[in-house]
């Protein structure tokens, strides 16, 4: 699958070379793709259950990656960087690779160094053919993200799938079962999820000192001169052929003519991708919710918002949100991607107001609330070993494939609730209209 450019890569053997190694390579995935029927291999080989197909991996045991959607100069390339440095102390290695963007395709394998027979197009081919894959990583947009990991859950194998956990209430759901089913290691890229600021909050919080949780607030907000998500480029080799344009569109309810701007740049549209509430929300979310203590399906949300300022989309370049929740408090989530100014991440309860840095800052402020200065005390700290690292969070889930009493960070229970709720802001938004949610039955009303 694709993820565009977002960072420079080395230039390995030459540009002539590199553009016949990618012309060679693109030959035959496309010769195995004309073989190959994305809709009908997946009935062929997928099983019910994976409950006894899961290998032991034991401590000293070299860990099999399966990566879908490794882009070498794209968020997957972020990823394969990481695992190919710690191949060796992290006794890790690739086993194989799949991506619809042949360019993209025979760019990651060369740069991993992998032979023909472990490149696919078609990923449900990598499964089936490559049995000792004993973690998926999954880097593709995220229309795709339900399908990919499903189909490696199903396979037995342990999952990171990149943030958003996928494109749906429905589908969130239905990813949450499978993962408890097959009893799976699942974890969300939300890397945030993995720097201590949070637990930190948490386990204040859990003292119950501060009383009950009144409501939060937190934002992502950027600002850029050719507009958000604009600055992918648009590849002038990509083609309906190369790109497998029909694939890249499977799980979409309206089909489009091959257009590279949905192709490259796919958070722009709706059919794709829920912009600011997928791309950007789920790394201001999921750490709040940590933070919180307070993990819980949302029972109602409204959202507003509008295109202000870009209009070359169809997703708001301006939302907000609001969350209720069961217990009684609610979440404010603001998004911008045409002012950089966004609101200071706060937790409000009865007696207190934490303030707090995201995004690694990892300063915590905990100030009484004037009817409890009596009896608290404030509190202004730095909290240690405090980043935004996804080389930190990727260690997390390998540790816990190896120790099946750890926990990930972005564990599916938290990659759930917070899908729920970022899923019913997009219907919110789109609908104009208040959505709700059961979270005893655990569906929409």
């Amino acid at each position: 699958m694709i993820e565009p450019t977002d960072n420079t890569s080395p230039n390995v053997g030459g540009e002539a070379s590199r553009r016949q190694f990618i012309t060679a390579a693109g030959a035959v995935a496309v010769a195995a793709a004309a073989t190959a029927s994305p809709k009908t291999a997946i009935a062929s080989h997928m099983p019910t259950t994976a409950a006894g197909m899961k290998r032991v991996i034991g401590a000293n045991d070299r860990i099999h990656v399966g990566h879908i959607g490794p882009h070498w100069n794209g968020q997957g390339g972020v990823h394969t960087r990481y695992i190919l440095q710690h191949k060796e102390d992290w006794n890790i290695e690739y086993a194989a690779i799949a991506d619809i963007y042949t360019v993209h395709l025979a760019h990651a394998q060369q740069h991993i160094g992998l032979p023909d027979n472990r490149a696919f197009i078609d990923y449900r081919e990598m499964l089936d053919k490559v049995p000792e894959i004993d973690v998926v990583w999954v880097t593709t947009p995220e229309h795709w993200h339900f399908a990919h990991a499903s189909a490696a859950m199903e396979m037995g194998k342990h999952v990171y799938c990149e943030k958003p956990l996928c494109k749906g209430v429905e589908e969130a759901l239905k990813m949450h079962e499978t993962a408890l089913r097959t009893g799976v290691v699942f974890q969300m890229g939300v890397q945030a999820s993995s720097d201590p600021t949070y637990k930190y909050i948490g386990d204040q919080l859990a003292t119950g000192k501060y009383g009950p949780i009144v409501w939060s607030q937190g934002s992502y907000c950027r600002n850029s001169t050719d507009g958000e998500w604009n600055y992918y480029p648009l590849d002038a080799e990509a083609t309906p052929e190369n790109t497998h344009w029909k694939v890249f569109e499977e799980p979409c309810h309206h089909k489009h003519e091959f257009d590279k701007q949905r192709f490259f740049r796919w958070r722009k549209f709706w059919s794709y991708s829920a912009g600011i509430n997928g791309d950007l929300w789920p790394h201001v979310l999921t750490p709040i919710m940590i933070a919180m203590g307070k993990l819980e399906y949302p029972r109602k949300v409204v959202s507003t918002g509008d295109l202000l300022i870009q209009k070359d989309r169809e997703v708001p370049d301006t939302v907000h949100q609001i969350i209720e929740y069961p217990s009684g408090f609610t979440m404010i989530l603001a998004g911008s991607t045409t002012n950089d100014h966004g609101l200071t991440p706060t937790i409000r309860t009865h007696l207190a107001t934490i303030e707090f840095a995201m995004f690694g800052g990892g300063q915590v402020h905990i100030m009484p609330q004037g009817i409890a200065a009596d009896q608290l005390d404030e509190v202004n700290l730095h909290v240690p070993g405090a980043m935004e690292s996804i080389e930190k969070h990727e260690h997390n889930f390998l540790e816990c494939v190896r120790n099946p009493k750890l926990v990930p960070n972005c564990n599916i229970e938290i990659a759930t609730k917070v899908q729920v709720a970022l899923s019913m802001g997009e219907m919110a938004y789109r609908q104009n209209k208040e959505i709700l949610f059961d979270p005893e039955k655990k569906r929409l009303i």
